[in-house]
């Protein structure tokens, strides 16, 4: 049975790399209008196979047309209460991760076990 969890509070954490990349790609507005997304849909998004259990979220930015998309790359900590905003890259600078990018990721993540 799964055991359902209550959410108070979550709390964002960003990574510098995903800070200094998400001024570049998604203004303030787009921003807490993802943030509120995350909030009510915090288990969404994909598992990234060999990644340590990060998830990626396809979102579709305003005003950028077809090819505006991003990928947003985050990890979930449930009973922490943490939700830890790692990468971000538009849809066009590349589709999915490398073993390497795979690899770091895990390396993140064992870190903040």
């Amino acid at each position: 049975m799964r055991k359902e969890v209550q959410m108070n509070y979550l709390e964002f954490v960003e990574t510098r790399i995903f800070s200094q990349q998400r001024k570049l790609i998604m203004e303030d507005n787009e921003f807490q209008l993802f943030q509120a997304f995350l909030l009510e849909n915090y288990e969404y998004g994909d598992v990234i196979s060999r990644s340590g259990g990060c998830r990626k979220i396809r979102w579709r930015a305003l005003n950028k047309g077809k090819r505006g998309g991003v990928r947003v790359i985050y990890y979930n900590r449930t009973m922490s209460g943490r939700l830890y905003l790692l990468t971000i890259y538009t849809k066009n600078a590349k589709e999915d991760l490398n073993e390497q990018e795979k690899a770091i990721l895990r390396a993140i993540i064992q870190k903040l076990a």
